[in-house]
């Protein structure tokens, strides 16, 4: 699956069209204020977060879809079908 790549200017912008300080918007992502401004101002912004973001701020449907890659990454047995599946 491929994810949006989120940069350090359209999560401000959609930080400040929240009308949310950089404490509040980052917090549920377990970044500090400093962390975020960081990412914000144009440091890369890790893997992880880049997960998170998407989970947050993507479609319904792509959120599942993550959720249900991480299952299946966590099941072997999972992971078999999953391969199969894409390669539908």
């Amino acid at each position: 699956m491929k994810l949006k790549i989120y940069t350090g200017a359209e999560v401000r912008e959609l930080r400040r069209k929240l009308h949310l300080n950089q404490s509040e918007f980052w917090a549920p992502f377990q970044t500090t204020q400093s962390g975020g401004s960081r990412y914000e101002s144009g440091r890369e912004i890790p893997d992880p977060v880049q997960v998170l973001l998407n989970i947050a701020f993507g479609t319904d449907a792509k959120a599942a879809a993550i959720f249900d890659e991480l299952r299946a990454f966590g099941n072997p047995k999972n992971k078999a079908k999953a391969a199969q599946g894409e390669a539908k």
